[in-house]
């Protein structure tokens, strides 16, 4: 169990690594995916995915009870959903820039496969096999590398929310104006 919570943490860790340079740095300071017309919707789909990861991180990772877990498990098939609804729309997304390039096809492949793979190895740690049936392992205080990974987690949480805020203002014309006028101050994208 030490390996799989010390595995969870490397995989939950490349996934905001990657997922902040994805989605913070192409995806609203570089390529501005807000404020292009094709793009509108794939921004959307990137805004209801941002919201959806601090909720993932609260039920999923730090619930203590079968409802919270189940919750969790809920909200990971909308976020799914979500992104099979964003790969689609991705093509004709990215008319404006010519296309998606093929290195940033790979980054949101690696972004999401980190992702889904800290996801599966959580939910292999919370759900054993009884003889009775399946029980949802809620305590894991004897496990030193919980800790860490309960710390990381719920450092996590209010950046997923700052991110998703940020997504769902650049939904309307004034934060647009706000943060454009910001970005330019910064002229480094």
């Amino acid at each position: 169990m030490e390996i799989a919570f010390i595995t969870a943490i490397v995989l939950l860790a490349a996934f905001v690594l990657l997922a902040m340079f994805d989605g913070l740095y192409l995806h609203l300071m570089r390529y501005k995916l807000y404020a292009h017309t094709e793009s509108r919707n794939e921004h959307i789909s990137h805004t209801v995915r941002a919201i959806l990861f601090p909720i993932i991180l609260y039920f999923l990772y730090l619930g203590t009870s079968d409802t919270a877990f189940y919750i969790g498990l809920a909200v990971i098939v909308i976020d799914i959903l979500v992104l099979g609804a964003d790969a689609y729309m991705e093509k004709d997304s990215r008319t404006f820039m010519g296309g998606l390039p093929r290195w940033e096809y790979i980054l949101h492949l690696m972004v999401n496969g980190f992702h889904f793979a800290s996801i599966a190895v959580f939910i292999v740690i919370k759900v054993r096999l009884e003889p009775h049936g399946l029980m949802l392992v809620h305590n894991f205080q004897n496990v030193p590398q919980f800790h860490l990974f309960k710390t990381i987690v719920e450092q996590l949480i209010p950046g997923g929310i700052l991110m998703g805020l940020l997504h769902f203002a650049l939904l309307f014309p004034k934060p647009v104006l706000i943060y454009n006028r910001l970005s330019a101050k910064l002229k480094c994208c």
